[in-house]
């Protein structure tokens, strides 16, 4: 990539009359010409209110040629910070302070404006523009931050680099051979780095184009793969479920997919076996991070092997299997997944404490348990970690814990993953209340959904008399969920 910045997904084809992106919502569609003026002329408008390289740039946008121009454009004069619109107002304030947000770019998430204007921050829409010249950041600015959960602590910033990026969409262009004749369908956020770097700026930077919906609709997947003659698309394991579920809506030829990927949450192989069959192109399941700037691994396009249960072979990145202490475990071991490479950050930002906790020299520790075959294929066995994954949206258990200790009945709560048909995992807890109090199920859910998007909430709650410990005393989150997880079965 030019200079390994993302300016390299604007120059990404040399016909600025091809479709870049399309908005099957409104019929609309904007050239790779289009695209890049428009990125141009906001990321003029940015820098001619303050905003130079470092700068965060809060945005609070739907999936659309909005979110697309907003977080390109940012990139370019600062640093992009796109946060999830469904996000109520805590939240929003949360993330706006730990950014340190100079500047929001939303529309109608009134919750996010709010939060804004009580921190002082400017609120721009995303039809900002001015005159001016493309700002050209270095490799080594960072173009995005992002949030991933810890399973003792707060959200840690995760700051990724131009370089980082530039690489980790080289790697996926490569491993799918992606070109000007592919259409992608952009069914993931754009606030998420699997909808950021795999379904938008990997599509740009191979001079594709994007077919970009408001929201994803089960509904309207066959159509608009029709309508628009879809190649691929990339999506967790619970939005492949759902598209399954209208399998009689397949077209009898075929739905004219070239491939379907699958990453951020596990793909059990009876679903991708049913996958292959109904939608008749090949499943690739993937592998990836924020911290890895989406792609680690991925099984590899036909005529090569796909191993159902593997998340396939690493894409520009080393991969090892270590113990505990960091050494290098023999083949077929199951050990901790650790990785190396270009895309992969070396460190959490103003957070030494996790940096130091995530590293074995310069391995990356995943968290994440694995086994590495005579093939070099990964197959992931476990989670070292206590987060919990809904559709690949990780979710700190503590996030929720706070929350639910706001209440004032409540005197514990520990929140943990609880297995779903759809959704992989679902939020769980135990509380506690305290001595002489009184609260129902539906009255904590209630407080939750005030102050927690939607997917964070608890779908059960096991109310006790105390949380299960261990012998010294310590709460365990993964012993308190088999054991009222056990006792639930």
């Amino acid at each position: 990539m030019t200079g390994e910045t993302l300016l390299r997904a604007l120059d990404a084809t040399g016909d600025g009359r091809r479709a870049a992106v399309v908005l099957p919502d409104t019929g609309a569609s904007v050239t790779y010409d289009e695209l890049r003026e428009r990125v141009r002329a906001m990321a003029a408008a940015l820098r001619a209110r303050g905003i130079g390289p470092g700068d965060r740039v809060a945005i609070a946008l739907p999936n659309g040629l909005p979110a697309i121009v907003s977080f390109l454009a940012a990139s370019l004069a600062g640093t992009a910070a796109p946060l999830n619109p469904a996000y109520r107002r805590e939240e929003f304030d949360f993330y706006l302070a730990d950014t340190d947000a100079r500047l929001l770019i939303t529309d109608a998430v009134e919750e996010a404006r709010r939060a804004a204007e009580a921190r002082g921050i400017a609120v721009v829409g995303p039809d900002l523009a001015a005159a001016g010249p493309l700002p050209e950041p270095a490799p080594d600015d960072i173009a995005l931050v992002l949030h991933t959960s810890g399973s003792t602590g707060r959200p840690k910033r995760v700051p990724l680099r131009h370089r980082n990026l530039a690489v980790s969409v080289r790697n996926i262009v490569r491993t799918y051979a992606l070109g000007p004749e592919d259409v992608s369908l952009c069914l993931m956020p754009l606030f998420h780095v699997h909808g950021l770097m795999a379904s938008a700026i990997a599509t740009l930077a191979s001079g594709g184009t994007l077919v970009a919906p408001a929201r994803f609709n089960p509904l309207a997947f066959w159509r608009l793969v029709r309508e628009y003659g879809v190649t691929w698309y990339s999506a967790v394991p619970s939005i492949h479920q759902l598209i399954l579920a209208r399998k009689s809506a397949v077209p009898a030829e075929g739905a004219g997919l070239r491939f379907v990927r699958s990453c951020s949450a596990s793909l059990a192989p009876e679903l991708m076996a049913r996958m292959e069959e109904h939608f008749r192109a090949p499943v690739l399941e993937a592998y990836g991070m924020t911290e890895a700037s989406h792609q680690m691994a991925s099984n590899p396009l036909p005529p090569a092997v796909r191993k159902p249960g593997s998340v396939g072979l690493g894409t520009g990145v080393e991969i090892r299997i270590v113990d505990e202490a960091g050494c290098t475990l023999p083949e077929g071991s199951a050990g901790e997944v650790v990785i190396r490479g270009p895309n992969v950050i070396t460190e959490y930002e103003n957070n030494p404490e996790a940096t130091a906790s995530s590293f074995f020299g310069d391995w990356f520790r995943t968290g994440d348990q694995g086994v590495l075959d005579r093939d070099g294929y990964l197959r992931l066995t476990g989670r070292l970690k206590e987060l919990i994954n809904r559709g690949g949206e990780k979710i700190s258990p503590r996030e929720i814990d706070e929350v639910l200790l706001q209440h004032p009945a409540v005197k514990e709560a520990v929140a943990f993953g609880a297995p779903h048909a759809t959704w992989g995992e679902v939020p769980a807890t135990a509380v506690v209340l305290e001595e002489g109090a009184a609260a129902n199920e539906a009255e904590l859910a209630a407080f939750c959904r005030e102050r927690l998007a939607d997917f964070k909430c608890p779908t059960k709650f096991f109310i006790l008399q105390a949380v299960p410990r261990t012998a010294s005393g310590k709460i365990q989150r993964l012993n308190v969920a088999k054991s009222l997880l056990g006792a639930a079965g």
